[in-house]
């Protein structure tokens, strides 16, 4: 409960974050000096993908279920809580720089759609790691049999 709780306050936390630099980015838009540069904007759009693609890519290989098993049977349940927290503050935090990576190349060029772009990304990455208590009950319920079959064994 504790873990979920952190993890979930964290990824409010974030998306606040995101959308505040996103209204941010709006409000002071007529306040930015136009500055044309292709290769950061080149880079800018490369590396928001990267870090949004990453993070699905990331959540999808520490959060497969043979993975999750083997924590399981190694660590215990508390070891599969630590790394489903873990994970979901990692996909959390790719999604918050890509949004903060985003409003500070708007901040360089004045382009605001860097920071709405990279806001949108963001904001998808944190919705999708979101986590929700059923999914890590469900998996607690689920390879929880794993990690107590494991201390049956050693037990006897």
């Amino acid at each position: 409960m504790r873990r979920h709780k952190t993890a979930s306050l964290t990824v409010r936390v974030l998306l606040a974050l995101t959308i505040a630099l996103s209204l941010a980015a709006f409000v002071g838009r007529n306040h930015f000096r136009q500055q044309d540069n292709p290769t950061l904007d080149a880079a800018v759009r490369v590396t928001i993908l990267i870090f949004g693609l990453g993070s699905v890519v990331l959540r999808r290989t520490r959060f497969s279920a043979m993975r999750l098993k083997d924590i399981a049977a190694l660590r215990g349940i508390s070891g599969l809580l630590v790394t489903l927290e873990k994970t979901t503050l990692q996909v959390a935090l790719l999604g918050a720089a890509a949004s903060v990576f985003g409003f500070i190349a708007t901040l360089m060029t004045g382009n605001d759609f860097y920071a709405y772009g990279a806001g949108l990304v963001g904001l998808v990455v944190l919705l999708y790691c979101y986590p929700t208590r059923t999914s890590w009950q469900k998996a607690v319920i689920q390879f929880g049999d794993t990690a107590s079959g494991k201390r049956m064994k050693d037990e006897g």
